[in-house]
């Protein structure tokens, strides 16, 4: 049963049409303009010979939810690596994918899924455009290293010097799906390697070490905060996939890191991260997308008024905010489980039967025996004991948009089981994710989530800048870069780069990671950085690189 669609913005193509002038005097002369002749471009005290790039997924060119070669080639080290090049630079490799499909293998068996692609409306799978595709990049096939381009796809701070679980590396096929990650499991120099080591074995002369504070708080945020803050907890060994990396920890990490990285005399820059809930991935779904003239829930939401209205007596008792009403002129809020409220389940349940005759006619209505008032009184209890309904401070993950006004079928199923027995059509009803059905915490991050987030945030962002300060690094805040980008926007040539899903042109279809446009803009940023602390001229000479020259999005025909 389907009750609502939540769909993307649509993208919107405007096209100018040009007039020509055809009559001499309609024509305007101006004289040539004179340019200034531009310095040469010099590295001043910056030694690029041998440019390590050190980091997670934006380093790795992760793009549109995937990693694939054309991504990879724009990723903003191999952009930094060409201009480089001009002054002393040395050759960049990268771990390249074996496609533009995207995704990854495992001794045949998928393990990441292709990339995503715009399908008209919004990001969606490649393979609902073209159909199945073989994911041909297998991490059993490993490229030959050493690479330049050392950016790993979901590591944390800590997993750098592989102080994970004991025993069991990094870069270790045994460890898959326990503690190694795949796409440094194809370029590890051995099982046993550790990422920082397999960089220092280049003897870098030049590096950036980028993002890596961001997944010490993204796995948290983006499976809605069913992780654990580990504030407090020191052995990272203990941690779950999800959880929020401890501040001394990543200190720790950090720092080790950086003192191994200058440790050879090389120079460097160092980034900070953004507060990851400004990106499209948390702002795009809004809190109130239940619309009364959807004609599949406008027309049902009396009957849910009426069903509601036995509980909002209690809650107007209990907890007057938790009272959940559907508007039939505005946009509604969709439900939440929010489990940060006490729970009220037993309140709920012995409420209802307080009044046992007239809970008995109000389940009556819905064809309903007397003797199943203390099951339903029981279920209601259970559902809807942390239930609420959604705020503007509440932020939805991307993929809500997929769940919110479907039939979740695992409620439909027990609710049509023993002991409630429910018939297919009263199941269906109260199993519509976001409206009968509180979401789960998974799709919603609450602002006690988001403070934790924060939190986090700015430790490991004071820890950033004082290492860079300390080793007399360049810096980039893209903190505030991506701040700007939320806010008014970036300008950049011809265009102003903003963060909104598919229309901004900075962040990609995943939500979370750039486009190749927004990965030039990065590299722009960390040369204006070396310019400011090692006496280059990237900026004065003419030097940046032109972000409109690059694409936004891929065709899905790409291969």
């Amino acid at each position: 049963m389907k009750i609502i669609n939540i769909k993307y913005i649509a993208l919107l193509v405007a096209f100018i049409g040009f007039t020509a002038c055809n009559d001499p005097e309609d024509v305007t002369l101006i004289e040539e303009e004179v340019v200034a002749e531009l310095p040469a471009l010099s590295s001043g005290s910056a030694d690029f010979s041998n440019y390590v790039a050190i980091g997670a997924s934006f380093t790795a060119g992760y793009t549109d939810g995937a990693l694939f070669k054309a991504a990879q080639e724009n990723s903003f080290p191999n952009i930094l690596s060409k201009q480089f090049a001009k002054v002393g630079g040395g050759a960049f490799t990268q771990p390249l994918m074996n496609d533009n499909f995207g995704g990854l293998a495992a001794n045949g068996a998928r393990i990441a899924e292709p990339r995503l692609v715009f399908g008209g409306a919004g990001p969606v799978p490649l393979e609902s455009l073209i159909g199945p595709v073989t994911v041909t990049t297998d991490l059993t096939a490993n490229p030959t290293g050493p690479f330049n381009n050392m950016g790993i796809p979901g590591a944390k701070s800590f997993h750098l010097l592989d102080l994970g679980i004991p025993g069991s590396g990094y870069g270790d096929i045994m460890g898959l799906g326990v503690y190694a990650n795949p796409y440094f499991i194809r370029m590890a120099s051995s099982p046993s390697a550790s990422v920082l080591g397999d960089v220092m074995a280049q003897n870098p002369s030049f590096f950036t070490l980028s993002e890596i504070a961001g997944n010490d708080v993204l796995s948290y945020a983006l499976s809605g905060g069913t992780g654990v803050d580990q504030t407090g907890n020191i052995n990272p060994a203990t941690y779950g996939i999800n959880d929020i990396t401890d501040p001394n920890v990543f200190a720790q990490a950090f720092n080790a890191t950086v003192t191994t990285l200058t440790s050879n005399g090389a120079n460097g820059v160092i980034a900070n991260i953004p507060y990851i809930t400004d990106l499209p991935h948390f702002t795009t779904v809004p809190h109130n997308p239940l619309d009364p003239s959807n004609p599949d829930f406008g027309p049902q939401i009396p009957l849910l008024n009426s069903i509601f209205g036995a509980l909002n007596q209690i809650f107007a008792q209990v907890d007057p905010s938790r009272i959940i009403l559907f508007s039939e002129t505005e946009a509604s809020a969709v439900v939440i489980k929010d489990e940060s409220l006490a729970d009220i389940s037993a309140i709920i349940s012995g409420g209802l039967l307080s009044n046992l005759p007239a809970f008995e006619a109000f389940i009556g209505q819905f064809n309903l025996p007397p003797q199943a008032a203390p099951g339903v009184a029981g279920l209601l209890g259970l559902v809807y004991g942390q239930a609420r309904q959604a705020t503007e401070d509440d932020l939805f993950v991307l993929p809500s948009s997929n769940v919110i006004g479907e039939v979740n079928t695992d409620t439909f199923a027990q609710l049509s089981s023993p002991p409630f027995s429910l018939p297919p059509a009263l199941a269906g009803q109260f199993s519509v994710e976001g409206i009968t059905l509180p979401l789960e915490d998974k799709w919603v991050l609450l602002p006690s989530e988001q403070l934790e987030i924060k939190t986090a945030t700015d430790a490991f962002n004071s820890t950033i800048a004082d290492a860079a300060t300390t080793n007399g690094l360049a810096f980039v805040d893209f903190k505030s870069i991506l701040e700007q980008a939320s806010t008014t926007g970036i300008p950049t040539g011809n265009y102003t780069l903003t963060t909104n899903l598919v229309t901004g042109g900075l962040v990609s279809l995943d939500g979370i990671h750039l486009t190749a446009r927004g990965y030039a803009v990065m590299a722009n940023e960390f040369m204006k950085a070396i310019d400011a602390t090692y006496g280059s001229n990237f900026e004065e000479s003419g030097n940046f690189v032109d972000a409109g020259n690059y694409p936004t999005n891929f065709s899905p025909t790409l291969q």
